[in-house]
């Protein structure tokens, strides 16, 4: 089972998408805003591929925090901002049994076929 995270209005996630579509990749999409997201999964991905590479310093979320939340970033603080603000999450992010990926990456993705 392929599971595509993210939200579905973010040029990155809609690239993946289309890529899994075209491929005839089967899918699940799992949309953070109407799908939710839990401190399970938080911790799941960070098992996988570490909290700093889901920390999307690129967002207008991550541009709008103050100070003091972008200052001293652990491990907790991150999950507590990924579960306030799910868009703090690098999109999409792509798991399948032997595979972890964080943004779109077509050379990745070809090992799915």
């Amino acid at each position: 089972m392929i599971t595509l995270y993210g939200i579905k209005n973010c040029d990155s996630v809609k690239k993946a998408r289309k890529y899994l579509t075209e491929n005839g990749v089967d899918y699940q999409f799992h949309d953070f805003r109407s799908d939710g997201i839990t401190e399970a999964l938080v911790q799941s991905f960070i098992a996988q591929g570490g909290w700093e590479s889901l920390l999307n310093k690129r967002s207008t979320s991550w541009k709008q925090l103050d100070a003091a939340g972008k200052d001293n970033i652990t491990e907790e603080k991150a999950i507590a901002l990924f579960l306030a603000t799910p868009t703090l999450i690098k999109r999409p992010v792509l798991v399948a049994e032997n595979h972890f990926f964080v943004g779109f990456n077509p050379e990745n993705y070809k090992n799915l076929l």
